[in-house]
């Protein structure tokens, strides 16, 4: 036996050919514990962990699971280009983000297409002075180098506007090298992280120190931009979110896809 550092969210973990491989939790896909598991396998993982063992909620409870479904997945671990709950369905994209309306089975979703940008968008605690910039770009470009292995070709750009710090990832499909991991996946680590819901095993999640000084983080918010703009209609989008789109697509000319906010 073995424990799979990069994943607690697995079973009957082995070594073979000098490698701890495991089982994931709700699809059985074999995974390699030397790198991260895909961001489906570890979303099915999820919805299985919180189906069981726990008391019944009383029946008018209900929680916002806008950001977790139980997707169906590619062995290679690759979110199905269609994903749907009962009747409903809907189109995703490589990060298994809803990039359509949600319509009946007969839904065509011809191809997965590829979220090649996404941008971390963080705010910290108010502060009597601000961080030094330098220090927050090396911070950042360090751990998500080494915590969760991104080239750091991949990482665009790291700004500090105080309070908001902002992360720009991007990696087009022709880019992205074989064993290269993938940006939805180290954005799906790093929001986990930042919520203190860290996946890794044994981990307590992300303590951001900036010049050995704590930084609290207050908000993060995810924004997905894909290679072909998404298809919803305008019906059923909300002004605000309509307002966010507009504004992002005049300042960047770009498909801003959808944006899971997350508090910690």
């Amino acid at each position: 036996a073995c424990v799979c550092e990069k994943n607690k969210r697995v079973t009957n973990c082995r070594m073979e050919s000098g490698q701890c491989r495991c089982d994931a939790i709700g699809s059985g896909v074999v995974v390699d514990c030397s790198t991260l598991t895909a961001k489906c396998l570890l979303m099915k993982a999820e919805v299985m962990g919180s189906k069981s063992g726990r008391r019944e909620k009383p029946k008018d409870a209900f929680e916002d699971t806008d950001g977790l479904y139980d997707p169906e997945c590619e062995n290679s671990g690759a979110f199905k280009a269609k994903q749907c709950n009962g009747t409903t369905c809907w189109c995703v994209n490589t990060a298994g983000v809803r990039r359509t309306d949600k319509h009946d089975a007969d839904l065509k979703c011809n191809q997965l297409v590829r979220t090649m940008w996404i941008i971390i968008e963080m705010k910290h605690a108010e502060r009597n002075a601000p961080l030094n910039a330098d220090s927050l770009k090396k911070f950042f470009t360090d751990t998500i180098t080494s915590r969760y292995q991104l080239n750091a070709r991949y990482i665009t750009s790291v700004l500090y506007e105080n309070p908001y710090i902002t992360i720009d990832l991007k990696q087009n499909s022709s880019d992205k090298s074989f064993g290269d991991v993938d940006i939805a996946d180290v954005a799906y680590y790093f929001e986990k992280d930042v919520k203190g819901q860290s996946i890794f095993h044994n981990n307590a999640g992300l303590n951001v120190s900036i010049d050995n000084e704590p930084v609290k983080l207050e908000k993060t918010v995810v924004y997905y931009v894909d290679e072909i703009a998404p298809e919803f209609s305008m019906k059923s989008l909300t002004p605000g979110l309509i307002a966010v789109i507009v504004v992002v697509v005049i300042a960047i000319v770009a498909a801003i896809v959808v944006l899971v906010s997350s508090n910690k």
